[in-house]
């Protein structure tokens, strides 16, 4: 489990398909209101506490985004709404859900340098992966492939962990702000212009 604090209401969770599974759920799991889920709910928060300060209670937002194979991204937000004191009917383990539910089927990893798109590329090009679309946002960059690769997900999923981090953009934004590098044929162009 990853957490990073977004701003002062708002955290995000990565959970891997390895935390999920350490808790004896799987991704489908998350859709249903079980045991299960309220208590990872719970262990969740108990962290954000304990790492980031977060403290959870009265009414939050939680967004919940699946991906591809990567596993759940969970965005948490406090409402910004000043309370009345006259809330003392709750206690302050009193939390009010609205959960909103989302699923990617995009594969969009970040990457902190250049270098490593060129070393990822190296890597997936051997595997038969030629494919992918490059973006640049924000002094980052992000690589978007489809599902239908000559590797199973598994281990592109895998072999994209190893240089990168997956992400909660959409598709939309990185077209919409972002600058776009390498089109249709990202890995084959890489590994043609800077590994050859």
């Amino acid at each position: 489990m990853r957490l990073e604090r977004l701003n002062y209401n708002k955290i995000k969770i990565f959970l891997t398909i390895d935390d999920l599974m350490d808790r004896g759920l799987t991704k489908e799991d998350l859709w249903k209101d079980s045991f299960k889920v309220h208590q990872l709910f719970k262990d969740m928060m108990n962290e954000a506490s304990q790492e980031l300060g977060f403290e959870a209670y009265g009414p939050i937002a939680v967004e919940v985004y699946s991906l591809q194979a990567q596993g759940m991204v969970v965005i948490v937000t406090k409402s910004t709404d000043s309370q009345d004191e006259d809330d003392d009917d709750y206690s302050d383990d009193y939390i009010e859900m609205q959960v909103k539910l989302d699923e990617s089927i995009d594969i969009i990893y970040e990457f902190e340098t250049f270098e490593n798109l060129i070393q990822l590329s190296a890597s997936l090009y051997q595997q038969g992966v030629k494919g992918g679309t490059v973006y640049s946002f924000n002094g980052r960059y992000y690589l978007l492939l489809d599902e239908h690769q000559s590797v199973s997900i598994e281990t592109l999923i895998a072999v994209l962990a190893e240089y990168g981090s997956s992400t909660t953009l959409t598709i939309h934004r990185l077209q919409e702000y972002g600058k776009e590098i390498f089109k249709d044929h990202a890995i084959s162009d890489i590994k043609k212009y800077f590994l050859s």
